[in-house]
């Protein structure tokens, strides 16, 4: 059994996240668990933890706009495996983590005792999806939009989600203590990169890589 030194769990459900890691803990007892319940925090949590063995990923922290925060996960932190663990149960969203790059997906209806054995196989370099997952591969449409997010430095897909969040420029310059006329070049930026003239159609862009709510339950 693999006994990693670091996972970072990122998920806004306390008491979904608590009970994994009571059951986990007895499993893993030499890992540090370091804990994210928004995107921000998840942010601050990979600058600190870069040689973290493994993130649990659930795709609807709040501010990470579907497989967006993936991307820029594993575009900006590619030595981090990332095992989504979501209650998005589809296959189209299954197959359109593991296309963005996820090493496994994970149900949150999965036993705890499955979710133990797919970190543990993802550890090992392997991937691991559910048994009733079938391939197709349907996300060619979403590719071109995916590059785009993967290009945006750190700073350019935080301003690029606080927009999303239809947050003013003088807002995000506020949050992020710099001045607004940096944050007019960083969306002048943002907008070439997209292939977009403005941030109204930057944030349709990026909804193509919303979740759909098919089969969607709430925990």
């Amino acid at each position: 059994m693999i006994q990693p030194q670091q996972i970072i769990i990122a998920d806004d459900h306390p008491l979904f996240r608590q009970a994994l890691l009571d059951t986990l803990k007895v499993q893993l007892t030499q890992t540090q668990w370091v804990e994210a319940q928004t995107i921000e925090e998840l942010e601050q949590q990979l600058q600190a933890n870069q040689e973290a063995d493994m993130l649990l990923l659930d795709l609807n922290i709040p501010g990470a706009h579907g497989f967006n925060t993936l991307i820029h996960v594993r575009n900006h932190y590619p030595q981090i495996p990332v095992v989504v663990v979501s209650a998005h149960e589809d296959q189209d969203t299954i197959g359109k983590a593991m296309k963005y790059g996820a090493a496994g997906f994970v149900p949150k209806s999965t036993p705890v005792n499955t979710i133990f054995a797919a970190i543990q196989k993802v550890l090992m370099g392997d991937i691991w999806l559910p048994e009733s997952f079938v391939p197709c591969d349907n996300t060619e449409q979403n590719t071109d939009i995916a590059k785009c997010v993967a290009s945006l430095t750190q700073q350019q897909y935080r301003i690029l989600m606080m927009f999303a969040q239809g947050m003013l420029n003088k807002q995000i310059a506020y949050d992020l203590n710099v001045s607004e006329a940096t944050i007019k070049a960083h969306a002048t930026a943002i907008f070439r990169k997209l292939n977009v003239r403005n941030r109204t159609q930057a944030v349709i862009a990026i909804s193509q890589l919303e979740l759909t709510e098919q089969n969607f339950t709430e925990d």
